[in-house]
């Protein structure tokens, strides 16, 4: 793919490696969601490596593409970026929650900004499906309503004490929207 730009090799990449999978809240191509993130890190002016790290910030954790994978078609920057919001899925969900909340805490501000951006995008997509599907869309959580307003909060109170940015003040306005939610 020689001459293509970093942000098409990793749209490239994303749309190869999630191509059967579906958003579980709303069923929706899987695809929406890591481009509504490299949207909202875009409209911030973060750089083609943190829009491309966007991009394909789930296919480690969620496909089959490899960490070698990823470095290889997407270089070093990029690779270093998703594995600093992937998940430890050896951990039991509750460690594996805080590991990733004092992972971001601890990383720079491009990592912050893509897991914010994530956060955004998810709790967007989970308002949204509320209004559809009412109390059952909590149904669609492994830890149900209680333990992901928790881990939305933590990130919350993580980034509000590690970061300052407006992607914060987004991200604690929609928080307050799925506090209220039933």
């Amino acid at each position: 793919m020689t001459g293509h730009t970093l942000i098409e090799k990793a749209v490239a990449l994303a749309v190869r490696a999630h191509a059967e999978q579906k958003r579980k809240e709303s069923q929706r191509p899987y695809i929406v969601h890591p481009v509504a993130v490299a949207l909202i890190l875009a409209k911030h002016g973060f750089s083609d490596t943190v829009i491309a790290a966007a991009i394909t910030h789930d296919v480690i954790e969620d496909t089959s593409i490899t960490e070698a994978e990823l470095r290889a078609e997407l270089g070093v920057a990029v690779a270093n970026l998703v594995m600093s919001v992937t998940h430890d899925d050896i951990l039991l969900w509750d460690d594996k929650k805080k590991a990733y909340i004092e992972a971001v805490r601890a990383a720079g501000d491009e990592v912050k900004a893509i897991s914010t951006a994530d956060k955004i995008a998810n709790a967007r997509s989970l308002i949204v499906a509320h209004t559809k599907q009412g109390t059952d869309v909590w149904t669609h959580f492994n830890r149900g309503r209680e333990k992901k307003l928790w881990f939305e909060n933590a990130m919350l109170a993580m980034l509000r004490e590690s970061w300052q940015h407006p992607l914060i003040d987004e991200y604690a306005a929609l928080v307050k929207k799925m506090n209220a939610l039933a």
